[in-house]
């Protein structure tokens, strides 16, 4: 048994990694094919470009790592098909899940470095592709059409201990709309809170409408020594509208702990809106991993149901792009419903997982495969 799950399990690694790199060939041909006006004009460094798509891989690898699992287990018992080995292997008495051990334990190990690049690569290689994207290769007339583009739930640090939280921010506006600006001393204690409706960059300064800072006690926080509320105010705010987009927080340079940390220390700012997002991604980080092992459990009944041996790499090919758009797609609809507030975040995080396990587990039953 020992022999024939090694067979089953190199197999599967040697698809999974010709897999991903052919993922990580397309991306790199389509994206210089999309910026080639760009590279040649500004004549780009190979230097340049290595250190860019170099950074890139990690993050390619965690996003196809699933469809790549998938693909690797469905050809591999395709083949087995193929040459009626599953036939063999059946009538000597083994069951679904002892004829599949090796593609569940492949997609959990799969499952483990996912989400180990994810926290401790991931974050690093995003941040160094971002900026030598915005400092090298990015056309400049998308660099226009970014700095004009409407940003929903705005987060940022800001000088003098701030954070803020922005429902909506108009760059080509100037405006900014749901604000929430909490401010902290050097022990981390909140001292004043802004909330207003709206606000105008004056060419100056931002003026806030609709305005309420409430000062509170370091020592009970609980009571404000003092609420004010303006219809109009000019801020004592040194950020400008161009500093608002250069300083936004970017979530994917933040692994769980920091993220998890970030949403306790402003979970009680009242921007319910941006911390329901962000609480969304934080529970997103930690099932997203576990896709490998559920996309490949419910391919696997399909798998081992193939008649045919004519067409049937083709087969396997269809049926591992349909069940991974199917469930790339339900999750992007969970996920955009949890960050619309109509799911908690934990549920729009883990329901696409849930769904796509039980109805894997419902068909292994109903066929009688183990």
């Amino acid at each position: 048994m020992r022999v024939l799950e090694r067979h089953i399990t190199i197999s599967i690694i040697k698809i999974f990694c010709l897999t991903v790199l052919v993922f990580c060939f397309l991306y790199i041909l389509i994206d210089i094919t999309s910026n080639l006006d760009e590279i040649i004009n500004r004549k780009l460094p190979l230097g340049i470009l290595l250190k860019y798509y170099l950074s890139f891989f990690p993050v390619i690898l965690v996003q196809t790592s699933s469809i790549a699992c998938l693909i690797g287990v469905l050809l591999t018992f395709s083949t087995l098909n193929n040459h009626n080995e599953i036939v063999a292997m059946r009538s000597s008495g083994l069951n679904f899940w002892q004829i599949t051990r090796p593609a569940i334990v492949f997609s959990l190990l799969a499952a483990a470095a996912v989400f180990f690049v994810n926290e401790r690569i991931v974050p690093g290689a995003a941040a160094t592709t971002e900026k030598i994207r915005d400092e090298n290769i990015i056309l400049q007339v998308d660099k226009m059409r970014k700095s004009t583009e409407v940003i929903r739930n705005l987060t940022f640090y800001g000088l003098k201990n701030r954070l803020y939280f922005i429902d909506r921010y108009n760059p080509r506006e100037q405006t900014l709309e749901g604000i929430t600006i909490i401010e902290h001393d050097q022990n981390q204690n909140i001292q004043q809170k802004i909330v207003a409706l709206k606000g105008v960059w004056t060419g100056i300064a931002w003026k806030f409408y609709q305005c309420q800072i409430t000062i509170f006690n370091p020592v009970n926080l609980t009571s404000p020594v003092k609420i004010k509320v303006y219809k109009e105010k000019l801020m004592d705010i040194k950020e400008t509208p161009e500093d608002f987009l250069k300083q936004r927080l970017n979530v994917s340079s933040m692994n769980i702990r920091q993220l998890n940390e970030y949403i306790a220390k402003f979970a009680s700012s009242g921007a319910h809106k941006a911390l329901q997002s962000l609480r969304v991604d934080m529970h997103q980080r930690i099932a997203f991993p576990v896709g490998n092992v559920v996309i490949v459990l419910a391919g696997l009944p399909f798998a081992l149901m193939f008649k045919s041996r004519k067409g049937a790499t083709f087969t396997a090919l269809g049926l591992a792009v349909s069940v991974g758009f199917l469930y790339y797609v339900v999750n992007a609809v969970s996920l955009a419903f949890g960050k619309g507030g109509f799911f908690p975040p934990i549920i729009a995080a883990w329901m696409t997982p849930v769904i796509f396990a039980a109805m894997a587990m419902t068909i292994i039953e109903t066929k009688s495969l183990n």
